[in-house]
């Protein structure tokens, strides 16, 4: 059964696994790990670990049946897939110098992997590399690969230490863990289908060596009971960095395994009053492991709910959108629905007019003035209906033109114009505001053009074609803008690009919900745009030279790409934005944007990460390209290709 109810949660993290010995009867192992238990699936060899074909083929001449855990019919293929996790023996060594063992071991490999196969399995645990030579074990593991359908293969890493005061990358490399993992899935050519099975151990790495782990491929974190301590009350608990990752795994979708030998002598029947848990009132302890999962329960359970707004965007973790182009494209009226929710967005629009309506116009004259105030790319009309509830809480008089270039919203704005009963304040201007010939000056011109990279939606372009009619003293709204640009190890977002085998996909900027990825380094600006532009014949164009330090105590780090978000201030000290460190709480409008690099680049501890990225402009479109020159030279990626943002 699942650890618990943790309202908005539907991931795979709320079942708990259990690594077994091997038993050739396999619905009594389901019985008493699973039914008597609670474990949700069993990590289970399939194979007897006394088979070795080489005996086999001396003994029998190849002709016997080979020694799996029962025949395919004991369960039905939904309980073979649900709840068993195929262990590949443990005693292989495909990279040993004794030949007879090494292949022994292929054999083996193979003939596991396609029972598991045969059986519809989602997943097989293959053992951790032994040594530092694992070259014919990746190789094999790439062959097998190839022919694989659905399959995940997870392979065991150990969580190992990373000595924080060791410099030396030779030494490092034979600490790290994450190196072992980097150069075993470099072998098999990044192959989505391989992933991690973290073996977490009783110390852990420093916090940024953990966190890039988020970034990779971990499916599961298998807990030895050796990790426990031991509290007052005689039973197993975790450390607070234990916890922690936990935690950290949990909301990651990532699921725990426990392992080993019950080390803690709890009472039958009893339950740890500290807990809350007491899941066996029959006094019939049923599993050794009883306690242990409990206790994970218990640190699942004392989650907070999921929020609201990652409810709503669950679906959108991690994955690869275009940016939308409402400039060329007319958006469609759920689009709309969806933005005009966001009402977080619209307060700060709201106290960014109120505030500007104060420093516009003095109390004294608030009966006598009427300001001038002109929404651009006014869609549906949420921006004019925050106009006028600031006009109304300021006490200040309004005469507002609503400019949008699709018909479509036109139609809507018209009729909530009618039913608002706005007849008197507000105009409609079906036109492009870039070729609007206004009839009089605006003292205060709004828009919401901005896009998850600031600018990436045109908005420099268009602000700077409205605002001639905006007066030389005129706000606007936003005041300024700008771009962040961060390295993040994001391997699904890699593979998903990679999936489309072509080049144009690694030379577009997708919008994505960041979540199982590892941000390496704070963000740091981009381009900066200010409105109204008072140097408007200077281009658009931009470039920037930014450099990346990884902290020492990550470790090494794969750079899949780099996150981009962007800062607003609206008006004063109003800001809107996403960029992590000041990012708007509960707004949902924009997600960040992810560039990609088309071969993932390996970053050393301390080594510094050098990007370049131009903003480029022609008289009908505006692209991204980009580069890395540090700590080696990457492609130049040339995103005129595949342009997004057209129309000008």
């Amino acid at each position: 059964m699942p650890l618990g109810d943790r309202a908005g949660d539907k991931s795979e993290s709320r079942y708990c696994g259990v690594e077994t010995e091997f038993d050739d009867d396999v619905p009594q192992l389901l019985l008493s790990n699973l039914s008597s238990a609670g474990f949700d699936f069993v990590v289970a060899p399939l194979m007897d670990p006394s088979y070795r074909p080489s005996l086999m083929q001396k003994k029998n001449g190849g002709s016997a049946v080979l020694p799996f855990a029962g025949s395919d019919l004991v369960l039905s293929p939904a309980q073979w897939s649900s709840h068993v996790v195929g262990k590949i023996s443990s005693w292989i060594d495909l990279d040993s110098e004794d030949d007879i063992l090494r292949i022994d071991s292929e054999t083996t490999l193979k003939q596991e992997i396609a029972w598991a196969s045969h059986l519809s399995l989602q997943a097989c645990l293959l053992p951790a590399p032994k040594g530092t030579s694992y070259a014919n074990y990746a190789r094999c593991v790439h062959q097998i690969l190839q022919g694989l359908n659905n399959m995940q293969l997870w392979l065991r890493i150990p969580l190992v230490k990373v000595d924080d005061d060791s410099t030396d990358v030779k030494s490092d490399h034979l600490v790290d863990s994450w190196n072992l993992w980097n150069s075993f899935r470099l072998l098999c050519e990044h192959h989505s289908q391989l992933s991690i099975a973290l073996d977490v151990l009783s110390t852990l790495p420093s916090p940024n060596a953990l966190g890039r782990w988020f970034g990779e491929s971990v499916r599961a974190a298998i807990f030895s009971t050796d990790c426990f301590l031991t509290n007052s009350r005689g039973y197993p608990c975790l450390s607070k960095r234990h916890q922690k990752l936990i935690t950290g795994l949990f909301n990651h979708s990532i699921q725990v395994v426990l392992s080993g030998k019950p080390l803690h002598n709890v009472s039958r029947g009893s339950a740890d009053s500290s807990t809350g848990l007491n899941k066996n009132p029959s006094g019939v302890q049923s599993h050794p492991l009883r306690c242990y999962l409990d206790y994970i329960a218990f640190l699942y359970q004392r989650m907070d709910p999921l929020p609201e707004q990652e409810r709503i965007e669950l679906g959108y973790r991690d994955y690869l959108q275009a940016p939308l182009q409402p400039l060329m494209d007319n958006l469609e009226s759920q689009t709309y629905e969806t933005f005009e929710k966001d009402a977080v967005k619209y307060i700060q629009y709201q106290r960014a007019i109120v505030k500007a309506l104060k420093d516009r116009v003095p109390d004294e004259k608030a009966s006598s003035i009427t300001t001038v105030l002109m929404v651009v790319g006014a869609g549906r009309g949420p921006l004019v209906r925050a106009a006028l509830q600031a006009g109304e809480e300021t006490g200040r008089k309004l005469k507002v033109y609503a400019v949008e270039k699709n018909p479509n919203a036109v139609v809507t704005l018209h009729s909530l114009v009618k039913m608002e009963g706005w007849e008197k304040i507000v105009t409609i201007i079906s036109c492009d505001m870039r070729y609007w010939d206004a009839s009089e000056q605006a003292d205060i011109l709004v828009s919401e053009l901005l896009g998850s990279f600031g600018d990436n939606e045109l908005s420099p372009e268009c602000l700077d074609g409205a605002q001639r009619f905006l007066k030389q003293d005129g706000i606007s709204i936003p005041s300024s803008y700008t771009s962040f640009i961060q390295p993040i190890t994001a391997s699904k977002l890699y593979n998903d690009v990679k999936a489309h085998k072509d080049l144009s996909h690694f030379e577009t900027a997708y919008v994505v919900k960041l979540h199982n990825v590892a941000r390496l380094s704070p963000p740091q600006p981009a381009f900066t745009f200010t409105h109204p532009n008072r140097t408007p014949e200077q281009s658009n164009q931009r470039y920037k030279k930014l450099v990346f330090e990884i902290p020492n105590d990550t470790g090494a780090a794969l750079v899949h790409g780099f996150a981009g978000y962007f800062d607003a201030i609206l008006y004063d000290d109003v800001h809107l934005g996403i960029e992590p460190s000041t990012a708007t709480p509960n707004m949902f409008s924009w997600f960040a944007i992810f560039f990609p690099l088309r071969t993932p680049m390996c970053v050393r501890p301390g080594s510094p990460v050098e990007v370049h990225f131009w903003r480029c402009c022609s008289p009908n479109k505006v692209w991204y390209e980009w580069c890395v020159t540090s700590p080696y030279q990457s492609p130049l990626h040339n995103g005129n290709g595949r342009s997004y943002w057209v129309g000008l």
